[in-house]
């Protein structure tokens, strides 16, 4: 099979633990690219957390917010909101227990608590700036996804919201939540659709849980050594750690280097 693009996640398959891009990774996507196959991120975080990476990878396209929010090359291909019905009813449930929530438009992201120290610590992870205070951002703007922060043992009180939204954990202290079947996947499919591709033509890297479906798709699914194990039945593929030449071995593989 010749493969034509290979959508990447970015922590832990892109960038290591220390939120580094290896060297390796860099000339592995380098020659991707002089090859003439497509890179594009597909990931959980928003579009103003990933600028820097991009440049440096040279990738100009990407599917971010977990599948909400897809361009190629500068155009707006897919986007979706969750509904505002579904956020009041997810804030409600928040406010009660005093969980932090984080909600993330399109190019802005904002918490609805100051100096919550559960929001401190998931986005300090990411690396990137803390989010500014404006509890009713969710009300004036599109919100595509949202953190919600509470430690694994609360995450029942949320069980009445599973119709509606989808919950993915990534943090000891945070969850991802999404519109209801929402995923990377239908981000990719969307830009897909627009290059005259099918799934069958692509490839996919990841390590997480919100990896699934978008391996699921594709025609070959690649997951990292480093990879969470409830992903690996999903893969066609496991290749080595990311500090370990896992992206070029995991080409090498689908016949891409």
């Amino acid at each position: 099979m010749s493969y034509k693009i290979v959508f990447f996640d970015i922590d832990g398959t892109l960038i290591n633990e220390q939120k580094e891009i290896p060297a390796d990774t860099i000339k592995a996507i380098a020659e991707l690219k002089e090859r003439g196959i497509e890179p594009v991120i597909a990931t959980g975080r928003a579009p103003y957390f990933i600028k820097p990476l991009a440049e440096k990878l040279g990738i100009e396209s990407f599917v971010c917010l977990n599948g909400a929010y897809a361009v190629y090359k500068g155009e707006v291909l897919y986007k979706r909101e969750i509904e505002k019905s579904k956020l009041e009813a997810l804030v409600k449930v928040a406010a009660e227990h005093d969980h932090g929530l984080v909600f993330e438009g399109e190019y802005a992201f904002f918490a609805d608590r100051e100096n919550h120290p559960f929001i401190i610590d998931s986005v300090k992870s990411l690396k990137v700036d803390q989010p500014g205070y404006n509890p009713d951002f969710w009300k004036t703007d599109g919100i595509y996804q949202v953190f919600l922060h509470c430690e694994s043992q609360d995450e029942h009180l949320y069980e009445s919201l599973h119709g509606d939204l989808k919950l993915i954990r990534w943090h000891p202290q945070a969850i991802d939540v999404l519109p209801a079947g929402g995923s990377k996947a239908q981000g990719i499919e969307a830009m897909l659709k627009k290059l005259g591709l099918t799934p069958a033509d692509a490839v996919a890297f990841g390590d997480g849980l919100n990896d699934k479906e978008m391996l699921e798709l594709v025609g070959f699914g690649v997951a990292m050594g480093n990879s969470h194990p409830e992903l690996l039945p999903f893969a066609d593929y496991v290749t080595t750690h990311v500090d370990e030449q896992g992206i070029r071995n995991g080409l090498v593989k689908a016949g891409l280097l």
